[in-house]
């Protein structure tokens, strides 16, 4: 937002600009800038690439993200956030998402948050493993970003 604060004309003639930190605190909240709740998602990949092209679409599609790189990172994320969900790779360089899933979900502060496993492995068993090992659905890689979309808002529906 721009906020004229004197002057006739163009901006560069004759008119002064205000920053935002300049102006009042009732004109930066306004009743435009209502704050809307979006589902906070906490996306969990080593691969800086990928971590970024769904937290760029989740962001899209009204979600708040934060990332992390392994797993370690993941459950630092986690204590010091408010997460309504995690998309969790499981293979993870320092802790592995097998792990950090157990050990979130061992937590009293985080075994509520629902975990959605995104992970390259298609073996047999590997999805039934993943549930035991505490994630609320599975999702295989490479997968289109709205396929991620609609598995996590079902998981959220549930809860």
């Amino acid at each position: 937002m721009i906020h004229i604060t004197g002057g006739a004309g163009l901006i560069g003639r004759g008119t002064d600009v205000a920053s935002l930190s300049e102006l009042p605190p009732e004109t930066k909240r306004g009743e435009m800038t209502e704050k809307v709740d979006r589902p906070r998602v906490l996306v969990v990949d080593d691969f800086p690439d990928a971590r970024q092209m769904y937290a760029e679409y989740l962001t899209y599609a009204g979600f708040d993200v934060i990332e992390a790189g392994n797993g370690a990172e993941a459950l630092e994320r986690a204590a010091d956030s408010s997460l309504d969900v995690i998309v969790m790779d499981l293979s993870l360089p320092v802790m592995d998402g097998w792990e950090a899933t157990r050990r979130l979900k061992a937590d009293k502060n985080t075994t509520s948050i629902p975990i959605v496993a995104l992970t390259g492995h298609v073996l047999a068993g590997i999805s039934e493993g993943a549930k035991k090992a505490g994630c609320d659905a599975f999702v295989t890689k490479p997968c289109l970003p709205e396929d991620l979309v609609k598995e996590i808002r079902k998981v959220l529906d549930r809860g």
